[in-house]
């Protein structure tokens, strides 16, 4: 059997993702979701993971989107006392690591405040896998003792989430038989990560994310799917 993760990226980003990825869990195959710890809906991730303990639930960290929870994080910060944009981050990075992992930290313990219990890591954008990073992103899976979801910079001595990261269930790439595929991408009793984006298009993503629309999308195959035989969600 191949082990399946189907996982929602952005969990927290606002009302409308949340409400949509705990459709997709409950009406769907969606058996997990990392959740970002300073966007609008943080809140309300929270009461909805609570309230449904049957959705794992994993960290999602966060650089590149809103503002970060510490202030005096000068080297994370644009003009407006948001976060830089990830083109200017992979143009010229002159991120301070330790900057970076007092941010990342303050995230993954506002997280544990909540009375939650991490699954793993990832990140939006996929920072994580910047090899620059990956000192800090190796300190914090150690120290928290997480897994980390693989990317193309292994991390040694740094448990992987699973044994396979798909990231092309996403815009083009989208096809409505996408995961009945999945038999030709995988070996029997291989686990895979599945990384997904539901979501209701609210105010929130239609003004700050240039991906909305085909979060709908998602959804709808996302909640209709009917997984292989051989394809069995852990």
């Amino acid at each position: 059997m191949i082990k399946l993760v189907v996982n929602a990226d952005d969990f927290g980003y606002s009302r409308g993702v949340n409400f949509r990825i705990m459709d997709s869990h409950k009406r769907g195959i969606v058996n997990s979701a990392t959740m970002m710890m300073n966007m609008p809906g943080t809140e309300h991730a929270i009461a909805l993971a609570k309230e449904n303990p049957t959705l794992q639930v994993g960290i999602h960290l966060v650089l590149t989107c809103g503002k970060p929870l510490l202030k005096d994080v000068p080297s994370l910060l644009d003009e407006n006392g948001d976060f830089k944009r990830l083109n200017r981050i992979k143009e010229h990075s002159d991120i301070h690591l330790i900057d970076l992992e007092r941010e990342w930290t303050a995230q993954i313990e506002k997280f544990l405040a909540s009375g939650l219990v991490p699954t793993h890591l990832d990140s939006h954008h996929h920072v994580h896998g910047i090899k620059e990073f990956s000192p800090v992103i190796k300190n914090l899976a150690i120290k928290y003792d997480l897994a980390v979801r693989l990317t193309e910079n292994k991390l040694e001595g740094v448990q992987p989430f699973t044994d396979l990261f798909f990231a092309d269930f996403y815009g083009e790439t989208i096809q409505e038989d996408y995961f009945k595929k999945l038999i030709e991408k995988a070996a029997d009793g291989q686990s895979v990560e599945i990384m997904c984006h539901p979501g209701y298009v609210d105010d929130e993503v239609m003004n700050n994310s240039s991906y909305n629309i085909m979060r709908v999308r998602e959804t709808s195959i996302l909640t209709s799917v009917i997984l292989p035989d051989n394809v069995i969600l852990v």
